[in-house]
């Protein structure tokens, strides 16, 4: 099943037809709550009222032309300064390629620049994610050049990839800040972890011993999963080399596990709700259902009566 979502979300064919239909449409409210920059706002109140954070990502991925990549980071200037207006406690995320790095990689980092500049004198931060394993390289080498003058910045890195870990100790010199997820592309077995419990492990260990390791650095990590039984693991195993839940934030996506969400906060836990947006949500969307069963279970109950 997970091979066919992640087959239905490359479709062009698919990617063309299903989001014209009021069912994919009805379906997809699930997970986001509005394709506008203020739906995604708006969506923050009762969160922050919670006390857990919220990060936004207007969704898009690979641009036709580089000029496009401007109106995408002026985009972003604009959020982080509505996120500062309304009192957010809220931080941004955005696609390399969406800024161009089919294009110009160095073209790209000014973009980023900006954007974390921009950031900074909101006091808000910047978070790069990651894409498919073809662009793991160039968006990591970006995250070293753009952390060197900006360091209120992030990036997203992959469990199920087999190099995850040497890529978390290249970085370590760096004091990082690193959202750790799972993985929602097709990857081959030659450099992917393809069975749920090898990515479960492997996620566990690369948090854990980041967390271990950076314990006295000014490091950050974020646990992007709603797999609650692997943030207690983590959250166990390193209590006992004085390590609190202080140290690590649980990132979530909105409208997924929200009883969850609210729980952990309640328990001490630093909680932060992925809240995404934009009319190109069809690929996006196919891979939340891939990821994990109980999201197409949430899926089909929209669509009922």
């Amino acid at each position: 099943m997970r091979r066919i979502f992640l087959w239905a979300a490359r479709n062009p064919w698919l990617k063309e037809r299903l989001p014209k239909f009021s069912f994919m449409q009805r379906a997809v409210r699930r997970f986001m709550p509005g394709v506008t920059m203020d739906s995604a706002l708006d969506a923050a109140a009762p969160l922050q009222a919670a006390g857990i954070a919220t990060m936004y990502t207007r969704l898009g991925e690979n641009l036709t032309t580089l000029a496009e990549a401007d109106e995408v980071a002026d985009h972003y200037i604009g959020l982080l300064d509505a996120i500062r207006d309304r009192g957010l406690d809220g931080e941004v995320s955005v696609k390399p390629t969406q800024l161009g790095l089919d294009h110009d990689e160095d073209a790209t980092l000014a973009h980023l620049v900006r954007i974390a500049e921009h950031a900074a004198t909101t006091d808000s931060y910047l978070w790069i994610d990651m894409e498919g394993s073809a662009y793991v390289e160039a968006t990591i080498r970006l995250y070293e050049r753009l952390r060197a003058v900006q360091p209120r910045t992030g990036i997203c890195l992959q469990a199920y990839l087999k190099r995850t870990a040497g890529d978390v100790a290249r970085l370590m010199p760096l004091d990082p800040a690193i959202r750790l997820v799972k993985g929602a592309y097709d990857e081959p077995a030659a450099i992917a972890y393809r069975d749920k419990r090898r990515v479960d492990s492997n996620f566990v260990g690369v948090a854990v011993r980041f967390l271990l390791e950076g314990r006295d650095r000014p490091i950050r990590l974020g646990l992007g999963t709603h797999d609650v039984d692997l943030i207690e693991q983590i959250s166990e195993q390193v209590a006992s080399a004085g390590v609190g839940l202080d140290a690590f934030e649980v990132e979530m996506l909105f409208g997924i596990r929200t009883s969850e969400q609210y729980r952990l906060a309640k328990a001490g836990y630093r909680v932060s709700t992925l809240i995404a947006y934009g009319e190109h949500w069809y690929p996006w969307y196919m891979r939340r259902l891939a990821e994990r069963p109980a999201n197409v279970t949430f899926a089909i109950r929209s669509l009922l009566p």
